[in-house]
């Protein structure tokens, strides 16, 4: 269970590499051998439930949708959906027996909305956009990013459409990043924007204060969040990084490095992000308030 565990981590799609990093080579393997995870392309891996997202379509004469979507086009999600996500016409009748087994939703749909059955990648973001919560929206349009999306594509999209939420669409998309790792870090960005004054970006290269060297001087390192203007750094805990003694060490000095420089340290592990995000944003609202006083 360790691999699906940690596939539904990641977002419920993951690299060979990505994979194997956080459990072995040979765990892997074997999870694929017993289907408890299914290939998705050549490397490439996903949450078995993607095989029950056609059939309910089929079934239901409806097309995968949303999140069930997004994993189909190999984007990661905040959490892989218990049941398929299957979008039916709204005048379509169903019986709790027909519609038992899947999560309907009631779109409408048009020709070229939909492709072998799934909603098409333009179709699935903007429904992922208009319809989910912001964290599951965003850590979507990231995952879309990251896996090669042009954000000149997404901001036409959000720009041309109509009808209820589009102010809030287009806000997640000028929010989205092509360089947040993965879900966990994008769902921790998206409770930080619910803090007022915290500016969080990801991936920034922390560097050495040196006033005589242009750019500063040694490289700290690159954090998953970093407001540069308050000097804090929230870090998406994940195991990786304590998988062994040398890494535990290699994180310890690494943190040490910062603290020293004048950076405030703030770590969150998966499940409070993920089960927890008011607690969390407590603790990044008092960051904030802490660094506010010092000035």
């Amino acid at each position: 269970m360790a691999v699906v565990d940690e596939l539904t981590r990641l977002g419920g799609v993951a690299t060979r590499a990505a994979l194997i990093a956080r459990t072995s080579r040979r765990q892997v393997d074997n999870a694929l051998a017993g289907g408890q995870i299914v290939a998705l392309a050549r490397g490439r891996y996903a949450v078995p439930q993607i095989q029950a997202d056609i059939a309910a379509a089929h079934r239901l004469s409806g097309a995968v949708c949303l999140l069930s979507a997004a994993l189909r086009h190999g984007w990661a999600v905040k959490t892989p959906p218990k049941l398929p996500q299957i979008a039916v016409p709204r005048n379509r009748r169903l019986t709790p027996e027909l519609a038992a087994g899947a999560e309907v939703r009631r779109l409408r749909l048009v020709t070229g909305d939909v492709v072998d059955g799934v909603t098409s990648r333009d179709r699935t973001i903007m429904d992922c956009l208009r319809l989910l919560p912001d964290d599951e929206a965003l850590a979507v349009a990231d995952s879309m990013l990251r896996d090669g999306g042009a954000r000149s594509s997404l901001e036409a999209l959000v720009r041309d459409a109509r009808g209820p939420g589009t102010a809030r669409m287009r806000l997640l998309v000028q929010r989205a990043r092509a360089d947040a790792a993965n879900p966990f870090e994008s769902v921790l960005r998206a409770i930080g924007h619910r803090v007022p004054g915290l500016n969080l970006r990801p991936q920034v290269v922390i560097r050495r204060p040196d006033a005589n060297i242009i750019g500063g001087g040694a490289r700290l390192g690159r954090p998953d969040l970093v407001d540069e203007d308050l000097r804090i750094i929230a870090e998406a805990d994940s195991f990786e990084w304590h998988g062994n003694r040398a890494a535990l060490q290699a994180d310890a000095r690494r943190y040490n490095a910062f603290t020293v420089a004048g950076w405030l340290v703030l770590r969150f592990c998966w499940e409070d992000v993920m089960f927890n995000p008011d607690g969390v944003r407590g603790i990044l609202a008092a960051a904030v308030a802490e660094r506010t006083d010092r000035r």
